[in-house]
């Protein structure tokens, strides 16, 4: 039997996908018997509790006058990794996002020496294809990434756009390992109580839309909105707004503005808002960008079809035509039609729920993808490291 591995993880604390795929990767190695170690600001959002195995070392910066603004974030977490490797001799530090954890990772390596842990660097997608090919960061950025002894990405897409983004040859090893989903957890329910809690009048038959993001600009919530009031204005509707963020103060402007805002809920960030999926009608994903789309795949997992833009690594989720459907970039008026076409034909939404329900059944499980992570390690830290 193999020995335990000691793992560290570090990612964005935030409400989005990289932490939530990053949690459920530290915390399923928990209960294969793994010590798992996270290291951030803060405690990522779906890490509420510290199983046996999983402990959390929080990064602290310095308040000295003179080095605040001064993005001292990547030197103190470099020397908490330092820290950590060192105390609980670490065989693998697993960093989510290019800037700045692969960053920190390299100089934590750097000190540590070959006697360090072995670095696997996961791309999530705005810290390749927006920020991490922007002139102030690509050279670090290239550079972190093909420091790391393993590279992984969620999809095809963003694997061939960091070979072109960052000119790194295509001989460069970077495997697809794509997100997942605990399918026990993101199952159909249609209990149309957890709608009725924000729409005490909704009727029996009355669908809702839903969608869920940290309401960025890529997420072009306005389209959301928009596509809404298209649906609404054939077919009496209502919608659920599940996040926050800058784009939220415009689209509850918008709304006021088309007198709909009694027909939309904002129930905020919600950790545990699967329920509320499950019970909903019609997922709207119109992002300008997607390299996988985590939020898109929780609501196929539910059987709710998704409706969205056919963009980034979206295609390799979302079965165009079976599981849920595809617009052009911005077409509201088509992603309208889509949403329009299943509500008012509920077998073929029937159809759609089953196949999106069978489909990540069958491709995007939770053990599958934690069986090649594990590999993975055990290949890094049984080798050499790669320069």
């Amino acid at each position: 039997m193999s020995p335990p591995l000691r793992i560290a993880i570090t990612c964005f604390s935030t409400f989005g996908g990289s932490g939530m795929v990053a949690t459920g990767i530290g915390l399923a190695m928990a209960e294969r018997g793994h010590q798992v170690h996270f290291i951030a600001r803060e405690p990522p959002v779906r890490l509420d509790r510290l199983p046996k195995g999983v402990s959390f070392h929080e990064v602290k910066e310095s308040d000295y006058p003179a080095l605040q603004r001064s993005g001292t974030y990547p030197i103190a977490l470099a020397s908490k990794m330092i820290e950590v490797a060192t105390q609980e001799h670490l065989d693998v530090l697993h960093v989510h996002y290019a800037v700045p954890h692969a960053t920190a990772a390299w100089m934590a390596r750097e000190v540590l020496g070959d006697q360090g842990p072995r670095v696997v660097t996961t791309l999530h997608g705005t810290d390749t294809t927006l920020v991490g090919v922007h002139p102030s960061y690509l050279p670090m950025t290239r550079f972190s990434i093909l420091k790391s002894d393993a590279v992984t990405t969620p999809s095809a897409f963003l694997r061939d756009a960091t070979w072109s983004g960052f000119g790194i040859p295509d001989s460069f090893p970077i495997e697809v390992i794509a997100n997942f989903v605990d399918t026990e957890a993101y199952a159909p329910a249609r209990e149309r109580s957890q709608l009725k809690a924000f729409f005490p009048d909704l009727g029996d038959d009355e669908p809702v839309l839903v969608h869920v993001s940290n309401f960025r600009p890529v997420k072009r919530i306005t389209d959301v909105v928009a596509v809404f009031a298209e649906v609404h204005r054939q077919l009496p509707c209502r919608l659920v707004m599940v996040g926050d963020g800058p784009e939220r103060e415009p689209a509850e402007r918008m709304l006021r503005e088309l007198g709909l805002s009694h027909r939309v809920a904002f129930p905020g960030k919600q950790e545990r808002f699967v329920r509320v999926l499950a019970a909903s009608d019609v997922f709207l994903l119109p992002s300008e960008q997607e390299s996988f789309g985590l939020a898109a795949l929780e609501a196929l997992s539910c059987g709710v079809p998704v409706v969205a833009s056919d963009v980034g690594g979206i295609p390799e989720v979302v079965r165009h035509g079976e599981t849920g459907l595809l617009a052009p970039l911005g077409d509201v008026r088509a992603m309208a039609g889509h949403v329009l076409g299943l509500l008012r034909d509920p077998a073929r939404w029937r159809a759609f729920s089953l196949r999106a329900r069978a489909d990540v059944v069958e491709r995007f499980r939770q053990a599958p993808a934690i069986d090649r992570y594990e590999s993975l390690y055990r290949r890094l830290a049984g080798g050499a490291p790669r320069r």
